[in-house]
């Protein structure tokens, strides 16, 4: 009776601290979609003004700092990465036939037509694997962003290719790249 119990136990633990992420079968297509997000994000930047830094006065009353240019400022990328992944809620998986499935963004739950409670379970996978995805490639992306490499158009190439490493480009199609080859961080530069 405890054996059975302490098993049940080992089972429940697992099933709950078991990584969610691991459930998209293809990351590809998850990565594209998180990219497709980012890029509305890019796309809904208004021209910004410089940041003023200069907060602190000299002897001769001059104002002292930085003026910082805000296309390579952290502000900036803060702005476009904060919130991603919880934008990310709202797509889920649509099945487009027998053996394909695609990610959408959904705008009523109300009106979605497959079940909400699997398309609920589906948008919080790709939340986390935006979580997941951002954390392993945040730094570098930052600093693409800063360095004006992610441009509107080129994200998914960015995000996806150069830096997840989730999809390759081959012959003008993408094709998924097998996880080991993403997970040991070993490759190319």
């Amino acid at each position: 009776m405890a054996n059975s119990i302490l098993n049940l136990i080992l089972i429940v633990s697992i099933a709950i601290f078991s990584n969610s992420t691991y459930a998209i079968d293809d990351k590809c297509s998850a990565c594209n979609a998180i990219a497709e997000e980012l890029e509305r994000g890019l796309l809904r930047e208004k021209p910004r003004n410089h940041l003023d830094m200069r907060h602190r006065l000299d002897s001769k009353g001059q104002r002292q700092g930085k003026l910082i240019d805000y296309r390579v400022s952290d502000l900036r990328v803060v702005e476009l990465l904060d919130g991603l992944c919880e934008k990310m809620q709202d797509y889920t998986l649509d099945k487009v036939d027998s053996s394909r499935q695609t990610w959408i963004k959904v705008t009523n739950w109300d009106n979605l037509e497959i079940n909400k409670q699997e398309a609920r379970a589906y948008s919080k996978d790709i939340s986390s694997f935006c979580g997941r995805l951002l954390e392993e490639t945040e730094d570098e992306l930052s600093e693409l962003i800063k360095e004006g490499s992610v441009k509107v158009g080129e994200v998914n190439k960015v995000l996806c290719q150069d830096l997840g490493r989730y999809c390759s480009q081959t012959s003008g199609k993408q094709k998924v790249v097998d996880d080991e080859d993403t997970s040991d961080g070993e490759g190319e530069l």
